[in-house]
C-alpha cells in the first residue's frame, strides 16, 4: 500500500516525518499533531525498506505505543514479516533483560515485583529490623525514596536526606532497611520496576557486545515525549543509538512539567549539543485551539526568561472566537459561586457537562468549589477519583475533631488509634470495648486509662496528643476548629504524614486549607454536620460514571487532554505560581510557567482564568491576593478583563 505523505501531512509534519538519517529533534507545540507525525515517521521508514523489526519506538505508556503501531500498520496494510520493537522504557528493558539477565547475575526467569509485591517485601525488611511497633517511615514512603534514588541516579543517602529534610527520622536505620531491600531482591532473583531500567542500563553500559548487538539491530530509535525523560531513561536511549545517530525524538520543552518525579528538561534542551548534526523541526500549526487562546499561550512562552528554550509560535487553523476571560473575583467563596454560574452558562450555550473542565495547581485549591458543586447538585468527577472530604488525611483530621466533639463516635476514635504505631483494627476495636463503648476526651482519667491500654510503642505517640486535647477544652477551641487542626498537625500529624505518604507536603497543604475553612462556621459541630451532609449528597449525585459530568483536575493530570471549555482556579501569586515551587527549586518559576502554558492550551474554545482578590487565613483574618505574574504580563488586548460583581 502506498502512502501519500504530501497529501496527508502539513508541510511541517511532512518535513519531520520524512527526514533523512541522523539525529532529529521534533519540537511539537501543543495541539500540532505530534502523534500523527510519529505514526507517519514509522510508516515512512518501513516504506523506505527499513525492516519493521529494526525500528525501536519508546513511549511513556504501552497504550500510546499500541495506538501508534496500529495506525502505522493500517497505513501500510501491515508491517510484513516483523514488527517494530515498541512500548514503554520498562517494557523494552524487560525484553532485553529476559535475553541477557545472566550477564548481570540474574536468571532469565527473574521475577518482576509488582507494586503489592514490592510493598510486601519492604514490610518484611522493616520487620526484620524489629521496627513494627516503633515510629518509622511506612513502606510506601521508603519505596518512594528508593525510587527517587534510582530514577534520579543519586546516592541512596542523598535521596533519604532530601525527602526527610527537617523531619525526625533515623537516617541510618532507613539506610539499613533500604539496603536490605536491595539484598532481598537479589536473593529472590527479582526486580522491581525501577530495577528494570537500572539493570538494563547496567547491562548495556558494562557489556559492550550486548550493546553492539542492539545498536546493530535498531537502525532507527524513535522516542515520544522526550521532554519527560529522567536521567536513567535518557542514558538508556543514548546507549542504544550507534554511530549512525538515527535518533528521532519528539517533545516540547515547554510542556515539561514532571520535574518532581525526575523529568529533566536539560535532556531535550541539550540534545543538539549531545548529538552533533541534529536537524530541528518545529510543529507550530495548531489544530486544537481558537486563535485567541493561542495568542495568550504564545505570550506566556515569549515572556519566559530562559534563553536556552526553543522558541515556538503556534499558528491557528481555526476561526476566530472570543478572547479568554480574566475573572476578577472577591475571594475563594465568590470564585466557587462564579464557576458554578459559568458552568451553567456554558451548558445553556450548548456545551455538555463533560465538555467542561476546571483546572487547578493543587488539590486544595478546589475545596470550596467541590462544596459548591455538591450543594448545587452539579454532577462532577475529580480526576484522582477522590473528592476532598473523602481523602484519607482529611478524614484523619476530621475524625480527630469528631473524637473531641462527641463521646460515642466509635469510628472516629478507632481511626485515630490506628494512626498510632502497632495499633491495627483489632486492637482499636478491643480498646473501644474496654472503654465501655464510650470515650469522653475531656476526661483526663479516661484518657489516662486509654493510654495504659495501648501497646507500649503507641503510648508515647498518644502522649503527644495530650497538649492538643487539653488546649481544645481549656481554650474553648470548639469555636476555633482551625487552631485545633493546626495543633493536631504540629504536635502529631505532621510527622505521621511524612512517615506515611510520599506526597506528604501536598497533603499537608490540603489540611491547612481545611483549617482555614473552619472560619466559615460558628463551631466545630456545625462544620462536622455540614461535611456529613455534603458527603451524603456526593453519593446521590455521583452514580459512578464520568459521562455527563464536569471534570475537576490538577494541571499535571490534564496534560495530553483537551476540552471545549476550560476554567482555571486561583491564578494568583503564591497559588499559581506556587510559592513552594518558587522557593524549593531554581527552575521553579520556569516550571510554573510551563504549567500555566499547559493549562491554557487544554482549551479548545473557551478559557476562563479566575483571579480572587482575597484569601481567608486560619486566624480569621485575610490576605490580599495579587494576580499571577502570568496574568499581569498579558497585553491588554489578549484577554477580556472583568471584575465580577460581588454576590
Amino acid at each position: 500500500m502506498t502512502v501519500d505523505f504530501k497529501e496527508e501531512l502539513n508541510q511541517e509534519q511532512l518535513a519531520a516525518a520524512t527526514a533523512g538519517d541522523g539525529p532529529a529533534l521534533i519540537l511539537a507545540a501543543a495541539g500540532t499533531g505530534k502523534t500523527r507525525t510519529l505514526v507517519y515517521r514509522v510508516a515512512c521508514l518501513v516504506s523506505r525498506g527499513i525492516p519493521a523489526d529494526r525500528i525501536l519506538l519508546l513511549t511513556f505508556t504501552n497504550r500510546a505505543a499500541q495506538e501508534m503501531l496500529a495506525r502505522a500498520s493500517a497505513l501500510l496494510g501491515g508491517f510484513g514479516a516483523g514488527m517494530p520493537w515498541s512500548g514503554t522504557f520498562h517494557h523494552v528493558a524487560n525484553r532485553m533483560l529476559r535475553r541477557h539477565a545472566g550477564r548481570i547475575g540474574f536468571p532469565r526467569g527473574f521475577t518482576i515485583l509488582d507494586q503489592d509485591d514490592a510493598r510486601s517485601l519492604m514490610s518484611a525488611c522493616i520487620k526484620e529490623k524489629k521496627l513494627k511497633a516503633k515510629e518509622f517511615p511506612k513502606r510506601d514512603v521508603l519505596l518512594h525514596v528508593h525510587s527517587q534514588s534510582q530514577n534520579r541516579q543519586i546516592a541512596l543517602l542523598d535521596a533519604i536526606e532530601q525527602h526527610f529534610d527537617g523531619h525526625d527520622v533515623d537516617v541510618g536505620m532507613v539506610m539499613q532497611v533500604l539496603q536490605r531491600y536491595r539484598e532481598r531482591k537479589q536473593e529472590l532473583t527479582s526486580m522491581d520496576f525501577d530495577d528494570l531500567l537500572v539493570n538494563c542500563v547496567t547491562l548495556l553500559r558494562d557489556h559492550v557486545d550486548v550493546r553492539e548487538q542492539y545498536i546493530q539491530q535498531f537502525a532507527h530509535v524513535l522516542v515520544d515525549e522526550y521532554q519527560d525523560t529522567n536521567e536513567i531513561q535518557s542514558e538508556m536511549v543514548d546507549l542504544l543509538v550507534g554511530p549512525s545517530g538515527n535518533l528521532f525524538v519528539v517533545g516540547d520543552d515547554f510542556q515539561s512539567i514532571y520535574a518532581w518525579r525526575g523529568a529533566d528538561t536539560r535532556h531535550i534542551l541539550t540534545f543538539p549539543e549531545r548529538y552533533p548534526g541534529t536537524r530541528i523541526y518545529k510543529l507550530e500549526t495548531n489544530y486544537r485551539s481558537v486563535p485567541e487562546v493561542l495568542d495568550l499561550a504564545n505570550v506566556t512562552v515569549a515572556c519566559s526568561q530562559q534563553p536556552e528554550l526553543f522558541r515556538k509560535v503556534m499558528r491557528p487553523t481555526r476561526e476566530s472566537h472570543q478572547r479568554p476571560l480574566i475573572a476578577r473575583l472577591r475571594d475563594g467563596s465568590h470564585q466557587a459561586l462564579f464557576v458554578v454560574d459559568a458552568i451553567r452558562s456554558a451548558m445553556r450555550d450548548g456545551y455538555k457537562a463533560d465538555d467542561i473542565v476546571v483546572l487547578y495547581r493543587a488539590h486544595f485549591h478546589a475545596m470550596e468549589l467541590q462544596v459548591e458543586l455538591t450543594r448545587n447538585q452539579i454532577p462532577h468527577v475529580v480526576t484522582s477519583g477522590i473528592r476532598f472530604f473523602e481523602q484519607a488525611h482529611i478524614k484523619d483530621a476530621l475524625c480527630f475533631l469528631r473524637m473531641l466533639h462527641t463521646d460515642d463516635d466509635a469510628l472516629a476514635l478507632q481511626r485515630i488509634l490506628m494512626l498510632l504505631p502497632g495499633v491495627g483494627q483489632a486492637t482499636a476495636g478491643r480498646i473501644w470495648k474496654k472503654m465501655g463503648g464510650q470515650f469522653d476526651a475531656s476526661d483526663s482519667m479516661q484518657r489516662a486509662a486509654l493510654q495504659r491500654g495501648l501497646p507500649k510503642g503507641a503510648q508515647l505517640r498518644w502522649a503527644s496528643l495530650e497538649p492538643v486535647i487539653e488546649a481544645y477544652y481549656d481554650e474553648a477551641l470548639d469555636d476555633d476548629g482551625g487552631r485545633a487542626v493546626a495543633l493536631f498537625v504540629e504536635h502529631f500529624y505532621d510527622q505521621y504524614l511524612f512517615d506515611t505518604y510520599e506526597n506528604a507536603q501536598s497533603r499537608l497543604e490540603d489540611i491547612q486549607e481545611l483549617g482555614i475553612q473552619f472560619e466559615r462556621f460558628e463551631s466545630v459541630g456545625h462544620c462536622l454536620q455540614d461535611v456529613a451532609l455534603l458527603t451524603n449528597l456526593d453519593a446521590e449525585v455521583d452514580p459512578g460514571t464520568d459521562k455527563g459530568k464536569v471534570r475537576l483536575s490538577t494541571v499535571h493530570q490534564a496534560k495530553g487532554l483537551e476540552w471545549p471549555v476550560v476554567l482555571v482556579l486561583w491564578v494568583t501569586e503564591g497559588m499559581f505560581p506556587s510559592s513552594r515551587s518558587l522557593q524549593d527549586s531554581e527552575d521553579g518559576e520556569a516550571e510554573e510557567r510551563r504549567l500555566f502554558y499547559v493549562a491554557a492550551t487544554r482549551a479548545q474554545n473557551e478559557l476562563i482564568l479566575c483571579v480572587p482578590g482575597y484569601r481567608r487565613m486560619r486566624d480569621g483574618g485575610g490576605m490580599p491576593c495579587m494576580a499571577s505574574r502570568f496574568i499581569d504580563e498579558l497585553p491588554r488586548e489578549t484577554a477580556r478583563n472583568r471584575r465580577i460583581g460581588y454576590i
